[in-house]
């Protein structure tokens, strides 16, 4: 293995990694299994049941032990993450005309759904440090319109809920939390999820508790549980499920929409759900251990994280390059050397939305000229959320580690400092 003082890969050097396993570009850093004999005994079991449809005993099962585990009334499974979101912002009342505010940095099915329901997307900043919606920016972007906030504890970081919560007391807009990024994080005791007035998640099979392709909505508030079982869940009846008289005459069949999870997947998400707490505490370990080690490497640095904020799910580890402190140095260029090295880091995978043509230019959604994204849609340009396109540009994501190997934070970070100590030679190589 390289040692720090040699030239990095991208000069001439060896690498740190030695390319001896997994594929011919990056080496075996982790001994995770995310799909082991157990997620497929549960799968073979249902199947010989027949256990294939619906509301299933499993089914139920599980969402009664997310209910459980997150200490919320309500908790309903649905196909997937967009899904629970659409069954959410349904719950809540959105539609043609309002606007929903959401952080410009974020995967572009956390705000889709409200276009479907004829509402518009007002984008709002991130705080370049934590890479969370900007609560100051949440309030600058309200109108007589706005009709709910969704914020995303993008990563597994978890957003500044308290002054989020405020502006929501406040102004009387309830908010969304997306989770996605996130199982079980906390912020000051609480699970993500259960601060705003719906939680989603998404159990897509790259989450940290996979279904394959799956999703959950969780909330305390009657309505929106009992919205979001009319908009998309059949067969869900007065008596088992709903709790009050308003929407029982339509049940079961609701409006005829169905967002129901496959009973297998949520039988394998149930096997993870239950390997959650280990899984984040191996990769909180592996994190710190990296963040803690970069103190001494210049041109690097953590994310923020909030008082009182406990990230999980950690399905990205991002972390701040300053090119100002490595003479210049280009954040593309460092990566590049950083993969060189054998280390699989990797730029920023998400588009800021508005700079998608569907937002930025608009979208003749429905034809003949209706639906939100055409009319007086005023649409986005480059520049708009400068705060946000700056922050982007300096994110480098290293890989997120579950079992890691036993040196694998020391190569990790040999790696890292290797590069930095050469900056002013890329910085002439560029």
């Amino acid at each position: 293995m390289g040692k720090s003082k040699d030239k990095p890969a991208a000069l001439g050097g060896a690498p740190v990694f030695v390319q001896t396993v997994q594929t011919p570009e990056f080496p075996k850093l982790d001994n995770w299994k995310q799909v082991t004999d157990e997620e497929a005994q549960v799968a073979y079991d249902m199947t010989l049941r027949n256990e294939l449809s619906g509301g299933t005993p499993v089914v139920r099962e599980f969402e009664k032990e997310w209910r459980e585990k997150l200490g919320v009334k309500y908790a309903i499974t649905v196909m997937n993450g967009t899904a629970a979101l659409y069954s959410a912002f349904f719950g809540l009342g959105v539609g043609p005309g309002d606007e929903v505010i959401c952080p410009a940095y974020t995967w572009i099915c956390t705000i889709s759904p409200v276009i479907f329901m004829g509402a518009r997307p007002v984008f709002c900043e991130s705080d370049p440090e934590s890479m969370m919606a900007d609560p100051e920016d949440i309030r600058r972007r309200i109108t007589d319109k706005t009709a709910a906030i969704v914020v995303v504890h993008l990563w597994g970081n978890v957003c500044d809920m308290d002054p989020i919560m405020e502006i929501s007391r406040e102004t009387g807009i309830p908010v969304v939390e997306d989770c996605s990024h996130a199982h079980g994080a906390m912020y000051k005791g609480r699970h993500c999820g259960t601060i705003g007035h719906a939680g989603c998640w998404s159990l897509q099979g790259s989450k940290p508790v996979s279904a394959g392709e799956s999703g959950i909505i969780a909330t305390d508030d009657t309505e929106v549980f009992e919205r979001a079982c009319l908009v998309g869940q059949v067969n869900r009846m007065k008596g088992m499920d709903l709790v009050t008289e308003k929407y029982a005459k339509y049940q079961p069949l609701g409006t005829g929409m169905k967002f129901r999870a496959h009973p297998v997947g949520v039988g394998i998400a149930q096997v993870q759900m239950r390997k959650l707490k280990g899984l984040n505490d191996r990769r909180s370990k592996y994190v710190s251990e990296v963040e803690a080690g970069l103190k001494d490497i210049p041109g690097v640095k953590p994310v923020k994280v909030y008082e009182g904020a406990v990230r999980g799910g950690f399905y990205g580890f991002p972390i701040i390059h300053i090119p100002e402190e490595q003479n210049g140095l280009f954040t593309s260029t460092f990566v590049e050397a950083l993969r060189k090295e054998g280390l699989p880091a990797h730029l920023s995978g998400y588009p800021l939305l508005h700079t998608l043509p569907i937002f930025a230019e608009g979208f003749d959604l429905y034809t003949r000229n209706r639906g939100p994204l055409c009319g007086d849609y005023p649409g986005y340009n480059k520049g708009d959320f400068p705060v946000s396109e700056k922050m982007v540009e300096k994110l480098v994501f290293l890989p997120v580690l579950s079992d890691p190997v036993p040196d694998a934070v020391d190569r990790v970070l040999e790696a890292i400092r290797k590069v930095a100590s050469y900056a002013d030679q890329l910085v002439d190589a560029e």
